[in-house]
């Protein structure tokens, strides 16, 4: 008779993958995309929900570098963005690869506006000159009404703005039987020798898998700090910056864009649905950083003071409001500054990578296809994989959020 306490053994056969990425956020799903359309055999790896560091909580906007420019210099940030949106346009058309026309396109432009500074004024004005995304002056009189009482000048630009959800369950639907979920840390065990992973064993919920990779790519964002650990390398090799986003949800008009101040974003707002088909606004920029040492209740305060400034006469009273936490990983720099580009660290047969923003995805899969041997690995069979607990795409921050005041 069978112990049901016993372990079961792992297995003896070793799956041979070109490729294992670890990390299902936008970094790790477009890279597997990438990889497996160039006929790379490859599989992800992920410990919880697709796109629960980062991308889902996301604001969804398709930077074409414009608020990177506003110190009027074409800053290292502008120029590693400014050719992103071409290709995210062609994808979300189904005009290339991967095809995002599943995915939903919430607005096809972003609006830019001034506050009553001279320092406003200059910037928008200086990065307007810099680009060559178009920047649009909309005069008065066709002004969205939410603007209206604005005292400056507004702007329109081309820059899309995407649902991050939506996005994450297209490229998922993709590769569902690539997709695989683990236990961590417990379920992984990793054979290093003289830094090259040489041996994956996996267990989940009483499965085992054995995989050889040729390649290993970290693209897990704050995860990558304790995949490395575990994989014995050197520690130190990210930074963290930290954000304190706020939501506002009622009786809401659509808005996409910035409010700018300067050589910053004062607040960027972008509009969402819940599933209760309630318009949610996500308040980013500059009040989400400055945010990061305030409470939720002294955010939120804080928050609605600066909306009743940029948009003055918007009438607030029926709304609701919440923040939530999040943190970008990213690729450490001197001094701890804002990565301009990408960030690649390989280290034997294995990279790890930030992609720093989510427009860059594509750029990020380029650089890491780059440094790959070419793919060598016959199919694996179609039952290796068969039964594995599959990971389910992460829930969108106003849905998770209980607590609105």
């Amino acid at each position: 008779m069978r112990d049901r306490n016993r372990r079961p053994a792992p297995p003896t056969d070793v799956v041979k993958l070109d490729a294992v990425i670890f990390g299902g956020g936008i970094a790790g799903l477009w890279l597997l995309d990438e990889l497996v359309r160039d006929g790379y055999q490859a599989a992800l790896l992920e410990a919880g929900d697709l796109g629960m560091g980062q991308t889902v909580l996301s604001q969804g906007i398709l930077h074409g570098g414009l608020k990177y420019s506003l110190k009027g210099l074409l800053t290292g940030s502008a120029r590693a963005v400014r050719r992103m949106p071409a290709i995210w346009h062609d994808c979300l058309k189904g005009r290339r690869q991967p095809d995002l026309t599943e995915t939903t396109v919430l607005s096809r432009h972003c609006l830019f506006w001034e506050t009553r500074s001279l320092r406003s004024r200059w910037g928008a004005r200086s990065a307007s000159l810099l680009l060559s995304s178009r920047m649009a002056a909309i005069p008065g009189s066709a002004r969205p009404a939410i603007l209206e009482g604005c005292p400056g000048k507004v702007w329109r630009v081309d820059e899309w703005v995407i649902d991050a959800h939506s996005l994450l369950q297209n490229l998922a639907a993709r590769h569902a039987g690539r997709l695989l979920r683990i236990a961590f840390p417990d379920g992984l065990e990793a054979q290093v020798r003289e830094g090259s992973v040489g041996l994956l064993q996996l267990s989940s919920f009483g499965r085992y898998l054995r995989i050889e990779p040729r390649s290993v790519i970290l693209t897990a964002g704050r995860g990558n700090t304790a995949l490395r650990q575990l994989l014995g390398l050197a520690p130190g090799r990210s930074q963290e910056r930290p954000l304190h986003m706020v939501m506002v949800r009622g009786d809401l008009p659509e808005l996409y864009g910035h409010c700018i101040d300067g050589a910053k974003t004062r607040v960027t707002i972008t509009t969402h649905r819940d599933s209760q088909d309630r318009r949610v606004w996500q308040l980013g920029g500059e009040i989400a950083e400055r945010g990061c040492s305030l409470s939720s209740e002294e955010l939120v305060s804080e928050a609605r003071r600066e909306i009743g400034e940029i948009l003055p006469g918007i009438d607030l009273r029926n709304t609701q409001w919440a923040t939530y936490r999040a943190t970008r990983a990213e690729g450490r720099t001197p001094g701890g500054k804002r990565p301009a580009e990408v960030s690649l660290l390989q280290e034997s047969n294995l990279i790890t990578a930030w992609p720093t923003k989510l427009v860059l995805a594509p750029r990020l899969a380029e650089a890491v296809k780059g440094q790959l041997p070419g793919a060598q690995c016959p199919p694996p069979d179609d039952c290796c994989f068969e039964g594995w607990p599959r990971p389910v795409v992460a829930t969108p921050p106003w849905e998770e959020q209980a607590d609105w005041g």
